[in-house]
């Protein structure tokens, strides 16, 4: 049994503490919204009130957090986790930012003493709580090999990538591949819808033929019902499909599938579907197309 915390209790955050706790672990989490984690502290996870408290009550801390705004607050400042470091304490983050803003935290962890990985997942959370996550990790070496265990706890797959930033870097180029496949299995459906097959037909054959990746099977349904909870918002994933194309300018790699993928997102933000799942690129280009659900 580890002593571990975990700032950043949302969906999948939640479901990570979750894990945790049924591999038989001690957690401590915070979340700035207390009521969403309120499930986990019946579960046995003990409440801190502030990513500071979490760091001083754990040999291991993760996080996972929106984006590079949000790691910065909660890494810094009184109440942040940099302050309780001390040294052998380890930070392992899991949240997706700026590969450049994710280097910058661990060499400040560093002069602590400590250490830090940056720890994306690939998959939602249907996928999480199937336990077929799949975990990247960038970092020294030997950091990695004492949390790998942990992210074992977490997900099946778990492969050390390199240097520090450097699963975040593998994260994102995953990333910009969903929004693309999203959008050209829109094409798809909405060729053969308007051909006249039916868009259930098109849906089932589409999701059982060769181009059905995991991704197309899970989220392919959603062009026939979105869910009522989005698994991957359209305003999350703009801020990846961003940082791809940042760094694509940054290494003069041309992302032309990045860049139209992500002009239907803003197009998505602009007809009041931030908050819907970013499959609301079909419903983007049904609208171009003349058909309405």
């Amino acid at each position: 049994m580890a002593n571990l915390g975990f700032v950043g209790l949302g969906v999948m955050g939640g479901e990570m503490v979750n894990r945790l706790l049924g591999k038989g672990h001690a957690v401590t989490g915070y979340n700035r919204t207390r009521s969403k984690a309120e499930w986990l502290v019946q579960k046995g996870m003990k409440w801190a009130d502030s990513p500071r408290a979490v760091v001083a009550a754990a040999d291991v801390t993760f996080s996972m957090v929106t984006h590079s705004a949000a790691l910065g607050m909660i890494a810094e400042g009184p109440d942040g986790m940099l302050a309780a470091l001390t040294p052998g304490k380890i930070l392992v983050d899991m949240s997706t930012v700026s590969p450049a803003f994710s280097r910058s935290i661990a060499a400040k962890v560093r002069e602590k003493g400590a250490d830090m990985v940056d720890a994306p997942v690939s998959g939602s959370v249907i996928t999480l709580q199937e336990g077929k996550l799949s975990v990247m990790v960038g970092g020294r070496r030997e950091t990695f090999e004492r949390v790998k265990a942990l992210l074992y706890d977490i997900g099946p797959k778990v492969t050390y990538v390199g240097d520090s930033g450097l699963a975040l870097v593998m994260k994102i180029a995953t990333n910009l591949s969903l929004a693309v496949q999203m959008l050209a299995f829109s094409e798809g459906i909405l060729l053969a819808e308007k051909s006249g097959i039916t868009r259930e037909v098109a849906v089932d054959v589409l999701t059982h033929s060769a181009v059905a990746s995991p991704m197309i099977q899970y989220r392919g349904p959603f062009v026939l019902q979105m869910p009522k909870e989005a698994w991957f918002d359209v305003n999350m994933m703009q801020k990846d499909m961003l940082l791809a194309l940042e760094l694509g300018r940054q290494l003069d790699v041309p992302m032309p599938t990045t860049a139209v993928s992500n002009e239907f997102l803003t197009a998505a933000r602009g007809m009041g579907w931030v908050e819907k799942d970013f499959a609301a690129v079909f419903d983007v280009l049904a609208q171009m197309s003349g058909v309405h659900k």
